[in-house]
């Protein structure tokens, strides 16, 4: 359900646009290509059990409008009929009109029963755990990372045993078979929560445009957390915005507007004027900081390591003092010290697979051991970078524990002039939060992305 890898919401919209598709159909069209692609695993499941063929041999093309035609009698409220017929004529413009009859086949089946019933069906010997993977169309080893995250917050402070081996970290089991009561109820909110078309999110840049100005040109309504951001209202269209055009507002998560607005607001000891976005592309939370920095008469230095990206952040920054650095942050020097650093490290993604549908099925635990060897050299970098009294905000866009709470405690072994900063004064809006000094924020909590925020301070070495 991707063209040569490309990310469904870089494809879509361009494909709707050149379409030329009203309103209704583009808002259709979208609900398919976006809903097909999240629920793939589980349509896959279905169609399992209603064709002759295992699906490894049904042609590439075919399979796809099997369960674009799948998706739409399942969890649309298109007639069946229409679902069915729509999807055979799908199949034969675009070039397989052979496969017309197997299609119509495949899908009468499908249509025997509603989508609760199937999952009941293809679930009946799995885990509650397991249950919920297929409801909510994630692979286990996700729901099972959410589950160790929700299940853990309540000790998720306390350092882990050993320094774990990275091997250990994919989260393969379907944990939340170890949470009960209202953990689980939670668990099923949180996966509920992403499997839910998400809202878009605007920013008005600090000192460039009034939220209210925004939310007149936009519509929607202010966000309940950031004093700069507004969820739209659906169907809203951001490339319609004049201020997005005219680089005075963006489109970024109101959770990503948290993570860079709680850096600033991070206590330090002595000066304030150097800032450095070690991982900045492609320029989202570079730009609320240049924002912010520009008001405080601090300069941020934005540094990335692809030079394509790096022109993406050169334009989102652009009118602000910032200076582009490209390179291997790992391999950054700087004798004096910055005194404050965000490093948005790369990650999982896991807490934006509602943005990103296709992600939960193109990763797999076996990616993890890669990513947090790189996360741990990137945080050794930026604590090299950071000044003493200055502060690091390590931003994941992911819950998983091995790309969060146990990096920090695992940073803060290595490092003996680190310490923990409680964070939460610095969310001090956000509800929600549980009783730790780092934040993790949740779909079903916040109505963000699940961005997990951790406050570090470098002080004199002992």
């Amino acid at each position: 359900m991707s063209v040569d890898g490309a990310y469904a919401n870089l494809v879509l919209p361009r494909l709707v646009a050149d379409a030329g598709l009203d309103s209704r159909d583009a808002s259709l069209a979208t609900e398919l290509g976006y809903g097909t692609v999240r629920a793939t695993g589980t349509l896959d499941e279905i169609l399992r059990q209603c064709s002759s063929r295992d699906l490894a041999d049904i042609d590439g093309a075919v399979l796809d409008v099997l369960r674009l035609g799948a998706y739409q009698l399942l969890r649309t409220r298109v007639p069946a009929h229409a679902a069915v017929a729509t999807t055979v004529d799908l199949a034969r413009a675009t070039g397989n009109a052979r496969a017309a009859g197997f299609v119509n086949a495949v899908l009468r089946k499908v249509g025997a029963r509603d989508f609760d019933a199937w999952c009941d069906r293809i679930g009946r010997d799995a885990s509650p755990a397991g249950k919920l993977a297929l409801r909510y169309c994630h692979p286990g080893w996700i729901v099972g990372a959410f589950a160790d995250a929700l299940g853990g917050e309540h000790v998720a402070e306390e350092p882990p045993a050993e320094e774990p081996p990275d091997e250990e970290l994919a989260g393969e089991e379907l944990a939340g078979e170890e949470l009960a009561g209202e953990e689980f109820d939670e668990l099923e909110a949180a996966l509920a929560a992403d499997d839910a078309r998400p809202e878009t999110h605007l920013v008005a840049w600090p000192g460039r445009l009034e939220r209210s100005a925004l939310i007149e040109q936009a519509g929607g309504i202010a966000t309940p957390f950031s004093p700069y951001g507004v969820r739209l209202s659906e169907g809203g269209d951001p490339a319609s915005v004049a201020a997005i055009r005219e680089h005075r507002a963006g489109v970024q998560d109101e959770g990503s507007q948290l993570c860079a607005l709680a850096l600033t607001r991070l206590e330090i000891t002595g000066p304030d004027t150097r800032w450095l976005d070690l991982c900045a592309g492609p320029g989202g939370k570079a730009a609320m900081l240049a924002a912010l920095a520009s008001t405080r008469g601090a300069q941020l230095t934005a540094n990335e390591l692809h030079p394509h990206r790096a022109k993406l952040v050169a334009q989102v920054t652009e009118g602000w003092d910032v200076r582009i650095d490209i390179g291997d942050a790992r391999e950054l020097a700087d004798e004096q010290g910055y005194d404050r650093i965000l490093l948005d490290a790369p990650c999982s993604g896991l807490g934006a697979l509602r943005r990103r549908p296709e992600a939960r099925w193109r990763r797999g635990p076996d990616d993890l051991a890669e990513l947090i060897v790189l996360q741990t050299e990137l945080i050794d970098a930026a604590v090299r970078l950071l000044r003493p009294g200055g502060v690091l905000g390590y931003v994941t866009c992911s819950p998983h524990l091995a790309e969060t709470i146990q990096q920090v405690h695992a940073a803060l072994d290595r490092h003996p002039d680190l310490r923990l900063v409680d964070a939460r004064p610095a969310f001090a809006e956000v509800s929600g939060l549980t009783d730790t000094p780092t934040v993790q924020l949740w779909p079903h909590r916040q109505g963000t992305d699940a961005m997990f925020f951790a406050g570090l301070r470098r002080v004199e070495s002992p």
